[in-house]
């Protein structure tokens, strides 16, 4: 076995370059504040090893989608990834305004029209340790990358769900959106590994909670739309545009009544609609639960409603979309 090298400063660009995978056709710009600017290069979007973030998990984050050129929830996502940075007290950067700005120069830096943008709070390079006082200031990295389409666009039949043992997380970090993603990525795990679209998991006292990175709602026989009451689940941002959108839903004919409840496996298992909600699924029909059908076990009329008014929202100029192109 030969040495391992010791990298120079000439030869690293060299090293890096060796690191080339496709998939990094995927990654079309990156802001870092270490770096004060934009780069372009994939082999440059990188994030020191002493950052907190890295070794810690200690940040927040959000994702974001743009359609054509328009940010969908562009407000709405500041305010949460805001909200979880004060929740663990740290301190952006950046006021909004500059943080609006940077984001927005990286989307148009892209090149491109369609795909999410990552925005992550970082407590900051320091030190090896887990004291966040070793951190001088927060940092900001914001990645903007290829988007897949909407799940029902490809899976036109629906999702498979299954039902997980997996512990949801405490109320106060289940209710901000932090960089320790470990529970989450475990629950995509098993829905993978069980030959699943998505799985779901519930609190200790039986209780629906949420996906991997999803919130879960269901419709009732009598066309009520029930979602899990807030406590233990992140309040999605697609999730709550879709309730907005569903208010009209009773006036309308379409809908019974909206109802946040305490959902158990047994609410589930009765639905004769069960919804997923996600800034990258938007409204997702689930069609079968543990391997059984949901209701007639096809995409039922109360989701194909709601993701037609969110798509339709996402491609329009109006209040909860904001043009990242003049």
């Amino acid at each position: 076995m030969q040495p391992t090298p010791i990298l120079t400063t000439p030869s690293a660009p060299a090293w890096l370059e060796a690191t080339r995978r496709p998939f990094h056709a995927d990654l079309y710009a990156f802001y870092s504040s270490l770096l004060g600017g934009i780069v372009t290069e994939p082999l440059y979007m990188q994030v020191p090893v002493d950052d907190h973030l890295v070794h810690r998990g200690d940040g927040v984050f959000e994702t974001i989608k743009t359609v054509n050129g328009r940010i969908y929830c562009l407000n709405e996502h500041l305010d949460r990834l805001l909200h979880s940075a004060g929740s663990i007290d740290l301190a952006a950067p950046f006021d909004r305004t500059t943080l609006r700005a940077l984001l927005l120069d990286t989307i148009r830096a892209s090149g491109r029209r369609d795909h999410l943008v990552r925005v992550i709070l970082s407590r900051g390079t320091g030190s090896m340790g887990i004291n966040p006082y070793d951190c001088p200031s927060a940092h900001l990295y914001i990645l903007v990358h290829k988007a897949a389409p909407p799940f029902m666009s490809t899976h036109p039949g629906g999702a498979r769900l299954v039902t997980s043992s997996l512990p949801v997380k405490a109320g106060f970090f289940a209710t901000i959106k932090t960089c320790n993603y470990l529970p989450n990525a475990l629950l995509k795990k098993e829905a993978v590994d069980r030959g699943a679209d998505f799985a779901v998991n519930f609190d200790e006292d039986g209780h629906l909670a949420e996906g991997a990175t999803e919130n879960i709602g269901l419709v009732t026989p009598d066309r009520r739309l029930r979602v899990p009451l807030p406590g233990r689940i992140l309040p999605g941002t697609t999730m709550q545009r879709a309730l907005a959108l569903a208010e009209a839903g009773p006036r309308e004919g379409w809908l019974g009544a909206i109802e946040p409840a305490r959902l158990t496996r047994h609410d589930l298992a009765a639905a004769a609609e069960i919804l997923i909600f996600g800034t990258t699924t938007n409204v997702t029909a689930v069609t079968t639960l543990d391997g059984h059908p949901v209701g007639h076990g096809k995409p039922g009329p109360v989701q194909q409603h709601l993701n037609d008014l969110i798509q339709r929202e996402q491609a329009a100029e109006n209040t909860f979309t904001t043009p990242a192109f003049t």
